[in-house]
């Protein structure tokens, strides 16, 4: 301070950072002075540094941490990241030349602040890009439409659900039953598909989404499933061979509802499966950031969260592979058995084409939902709207006019299973007669053949016998020139019979038809030919 006058040495001239790196040279130096006296001792020397020695640079460490003397630019120390802490200068560019506004001692953490600091502008500026977390949430007017629509929904398979317990008498009534349940439950999955983060707590999302997942899967169950087990046992005994049919044509009810009960305990086997392996837990999507219009220190990230898991890609292949083969079999299925009647299952053709629908439905929405994925409103408008339809068909299609019928009629049948019934007052049992009517109609078909084999080979004879008499006429007419043979036009039948009081060969008689072997039964006295005996002739000939 004496070489400088008295001077501060800020004031001295030069570069500013020259009294900092006079300081950091004394720093260094008296850190290597330090150190010189512990390498001694063990046996080391300053000389023998290199950069990867650990010994040595945790020596030179030690000594500039414990580094503390006064330099040019003030009190030298460091902290233990090897940060200076000292005074901190803060000054502001004020009409073309910095003033000073404050100091901040870092040893003590006390910022001094002078208060003559200008702003443009009603305060300082940000000193970092300021980022404002937005969470996306779904619309709530598309949720409440499509909210409505699933009440109205529910109240409709309520509806169903009564119709057919008061009126139980028609086929598998328990099926119909499962299939309105699972139709309501599924409508009520649509709830919860639409809460998010604006109507429950981030600890009660989880929740949430067990809620949606069990609702959806057990629905389709209950509902698909009891609609694949009709088509499923009506293709099973009612397209085999006829000896098969006869054997299975008591269908056993306890079968279907077994059936509905096994795809039941796959599903929840696998969703059980699924929560206690890899829990559907909450996780957020981040988006771009956006900038808002008007303010440029701040930026806006929008959130999205799912209901996720770890190996959520592998569960849904598999959930989606299962209902997919299922789906398509209960197609082919549907398609199968859309020309059998069975009075055991009467409304196998309206369960065809709600399969039908549900299924291309299904089908579509599954990998449309996992494309918008991030985009909730049309995510949620895809997959709500797929539930909605396929349950407001199922329920219409099946249901409705089986109501109708009994409200406008009071029959709960249809008019086809009575035709069916009335067609025979001892047996009931439209299979019976089907098959019955089959095995008439294989053996007339072998009548027909057969009678068609023997008219060939009556008229092959016929031919023969004709070339035959036409060889002997000219020797007859040459002996009795006062019988002329009879003639007929070509193609008349007429022309097929011997002239009167012409014999036959006795070996020959047994050859003919026996309407032609007398043939002088065709001619009346006159020498006419009788048309009524030529015709019912000719009638044993083709059908006896």
């Amino acid at each position: 301070m004496s070489r400088l006058g008295g001077k501060n040495p800020e004031e001295t001239g030069g570069f500013q950072e020259a009294p900092l790196a006079y300081d950091a040279v004394w720093a260094l130096a008296l850190a290597l002075n330090k150190t010189v006296g512990p390498l001694k001792a063990r046996g080391r020397r300053l000389e023998d540094f290199n950069y990867n020695n650990k010994d040595i640079t945790a020596e030179i460490y030690r000594a500039l941490n414990t580094s503390s003397f006064e330099g040019v630019s003030g009190h030298v120390v460091f902290d233990a990241q090897g940060s200076r802490m000292a005074w901190t200068l803060i000054e502001q560019l004020q009409g073309g030349s910095y003033k000073k506004i404050g100091y901040y001692d870092m040893t003590k953490g006390n910022l001094s602040w002078y208060g003559n600091d200008k702003w443009i502008g009603a305060g300082p500026p940000a000193d970092q890009t300021l980022v404002n977390f937005e969470y996306r949430y779904l619309s709530q007017k598309l949720f409440i439409s499509v909210s409505v629509f699933a009440g109205l929904g529910i109240l409709l398979g309520i509806v169903c659900l009564t119709f057919n317990i008061y009126n139980s008498n028609n086929s598998q009534p328990y099926l119909n039953n499962m299939t309105a349940v699972g139709c309501m439950m599924a409508l009520a999955a649509v709830f919860p598909l639409g809460l998010d983060g604006l109507h429950v707590h981030r600890d009660q999302f989880p929740v949430v989404c067990q809620f949606r997942l069990w609702l959806l899967g057990l629905g389709f169950s209950l509902a698909y499933g009891s609609m694949f087990t009709k088509i499923w046992w009506v293709h099973t005994v009612f397209t085999k061979k006829d000896e098969k049919k006869d054997k299975r044509k008591h269908l056993d009810p306890w079968k279907l509802y077994a059936t509905v009960g096994i795809l039941l305990v796959i599903d929840i086997t696998s969703l059980m499966i699924w929560q206690i392996v890899d829990p559907l837990h909450i996780t957020v999507e981040k988006f771009t950031r956006e900038a808002p219009k008007g303010d440029l220190d701040v930026l806006i990230e929008p959130l999205l969260e799912h209901c996720s898991s770890e190996k959520m890609n592998t569960w849904l292949g598999v959930v989606y592979g299962y209902k997919g083969l299922l789906l398509l079999l209960g197609i082919f299925l549907a398609y199968e058995t859309k020309s059998v009647s069975t009075e055991k299952i009467n409304d196998h053709r309206a369960v065809g084409m709600a399969i039908y629908n549900v299924s291309v439905l299904c089908m579509i929405t599954a990998p449309v939902t996992m494309i918008l994925s991030s985009k909730q409103d049309a995510s949620f408008a895809f997959a709500s709207l797929a539930i909605v339809f396929s349950v407001y068909i199922t329920l219409v299609v099946l249901f409705v006019p089986k109501m109708r019928r009994l409200i406008t009629r009071g029959e709960w049948q249809s008019d086809q299973q009575e035709t069916m019934k009335t067609g025979s007052s001892t047996n009931n049992n439209d299979e019976e007669k089907s098959r019955q009517l089959e095995r008439e109609n294989k053996e007339l078909q072998r009548i027909i053949q057969e009678k068609e084999e023997r008219v060939s080979d009556l008229r092959n004879q016929l031919s023969e016998r004709q070339a035959l008499r036409s060889r002997r006429r000219p020797s007859s007419g040459n002996q009795n020139h006062s019988t002329p043979p009879v003639s007929a036009p070509q193609g008349d039948p007429k022309a097929l019979l011997p002239p009167p009081g012409y014999p036959l060969p006795s070996s020959d008689n047994h050859a003919l038809p026996p309407s032609f072997s007398n043939s002088s039964n065709l001619y009346q006295p006159d020498g006419k030919i009788s048309r009524n005996h030529c015709h019912t002739s000719r009638l044993p000939l083709l059908y006896k």
